[in-house]
């Protein structure tokens, strides 16, 4: 599960359908991503994180991306790198 993107997502209070429709794919496809069954494409990476306003590398990211988020999120920091 990428927790970290559901936080986000819900921080801006969407649902997944919503997230998808702006970022021009399947919601059935958005929500396998979050929750962890599948990986992005760079494309769809750079889509989701334009519509949710973070850095899309932080899908490829190798350590945790819940510890990642968390510790911007405690310094108060900028998701966009």
């Amino acid at each position: 599960m990428r927790e970290w993107l559901k936080i986000i997502r819900n921080e801006k209070n969407l649902t997944h359908s919503d997230v998808a429709k702006q970022a021009n794919i399947e919601r059935a496809y958005y929500t396998m991503i979050e929750s962890g069954n599948r990986k992005p494409s760079v494309k769809v990476a750079k889509s989701i994180a334009n519509t949710l306003g973070f850095s899309w590398t932080i899908f490829f990211e190798e350590n945790s991306n819940d510890s990642l988020l968390g510790a911007e999120l405690e310094l108060g920091g900028d998701l966009k790198r």
